[in-house]
């Protein structure tokens, strides 16, 4: 009816600015601090300076989370936009790709056993939860706001335990490239989904 008519009266099209944009080198100085404070610090110093950072809105703030994520990770590449309030857990199982976009209060969880990569041009929307225990996560993947990302489950067995002290099954996820997961969906362990799926 007409309200459908005037709905799509009010649409527009608009470019693609994350996946169309290009990637530019970060300034070696960041690299070079970045690899003084991993030769310096514990993991532990080196998370509470990015704590310190967390909050900032300012370039400064989030200059200094990337360079703070960079000596964390096992690999960051190029161009990443880190936004505020990222959670962090086991970051040194993390590898995160080149022009890789992560949204605020994301929750990005690897685990000290476990494999979890980021590909390149990948765009984490706000308030997503990955469980990193076995994640690849192909390059140019978009993840919806609000999508959670589950690695493991409770066996519930033996039934005379409580659910949650049951062992972990922990089963890979993995999302290949240029798929696309809408906002608030759920993968649970074990998931894949194939390239350009949406």
């Amino acid at each position: 009816g007409a309200d459908t008519a005037d709905l799509h009266a009010a649409s527009r099209l608009v470019s693609a600015t994350h996946g169309a944009a290009r990637t530019q080198p970060d300034p070696a100085f960041e690299r070079e601090f970045a690899q003084h404070l991993r030769t310096t610090c514990r993991p532990e110093e080196m998370q509470q300076l990015f704590d310190q950072f967390a909050q900032g809105s300012g370039d400064f703030a989030h200059r200094m989370r990337r360079i703070i994520l960079r000596a964390l990770v096992q690999a960051l590449g190029d161009g990443v936009s880190v936004g505020v309030a990222l959670s962090l857990r086991h970051a040194e199982r993390l590898s995160i790709g080149a022009g890789t976009w992560i949204g605020d209060q994301v929750c990005l969880h690897g685990r000290h056993d476990g494999l979890c990569e980021i590909g390149a041009r990948v765009w984490i929307g706000a308030q997503c939860f990955i469980d990193g225990r076995n994640l690849i996560i192909g390059d140019d993947v978009g993840i919806g706001p609000g999508v959670r990302i589950l690695g493991s489950a409770h066996t519930g067995e033996p039934l005379s335990l409580p659910v949650i002290a049951t062992d972990l099954v922990i089963a890979p996820v993995r999302i290949g490239q240029g798929a696309d997961i809408g906002v608030g969906a759920i993968l649970l362990p074990g998931v894949t989904i194939g390239e350009g799926a949406i």
